[in-house]
């Protein structure tokens, strides 16, 4: 199941154009790929931002009446209002293979006094682009310390393989350190004067 947009083929470029293109409430992207020429193209707004907001979202792009199969494969945002100033689409075609980097979320809790740290945000994949996962799931649930989850330790769907070198680390148990706590200051300076007196 893919988004499906039509778009408008761009013809103007440069800073003062895209920044006109994102005032109307569109985004600047180019679909590439294939050997085919680059495509500039202005997607509708909202319902892109709606749709990229998945990793690796799939679109079906209607320029002129003819249909491109496209995956998201970069997005520009603005630093301090996060509004997607551009993105880089490529072109794929169904059954196609391709290499994605997909999220590793953590399920689970491991056992207590350890410390649960994420080497690895995603790992990389290679699928059909129409059957791209969205996330994949590591259980850490009661790993003691010193337990570590490598990439080939990732359960992957059916007809996706690994990427990724397969001893890289995802996630590593660590001890959890105790932080002596430092004297009050109202301790210290009750001492100060017994000091003083003393000398």
């Amino acid at each position: 199941m893919t988004e499906k947009f039509a778009a408008e083929k761009r013809t103007e470029f440069g800073k003062g154009y895209a920044r006109r293109t994102r005032a109307a409430g569109k985004i600047p992207a180019v679909i590439y790929g294939h050997g085919a020429e680059p495509l500039h193209v202005s997607l509708p707004g909202r319902e892109t931002t709606l749709a990229v907001r998945v990793a690796n979202a799939l679109l079906t792009i209607d320029i002129e009446g003819e249909e491109h199969l496209a995956l998201v494969k970069d997005i520009q945002r603005d630093p301090v209002r996060q509004i997607i100033e551009h993105m880089d689409l490529l072109t794929v075609r169904r059954g196609e293979k391709v290499s994605v980097d997909v999220p590793v979320h953590l399920v689970g809790e491991a056992a207590p006094g350890t410390v649960v740290n994420q080497e690895a945000v995603t790992v990389t994949v290679e699928a059909e682009a129409t059957h791209l996962p969205a996330a994949l799931e590591v259980s850490i649930e009661g790993r003691e310390i010193g337990q570590h989850v490598h990439a080939g330790d990732v359960e992957l769907p059916k007809n996706v393989s690994l990427v990724t070198e397969a001893d890289a680390i995802v996630v590593n148990i660590s001890e959890a350190v105790v932080v002596a706590e430092e004297p009050a200051e109202g301790e210290a300076a009750a001492e100060a004067p017994a000091e003083e007196a003393g000398e």
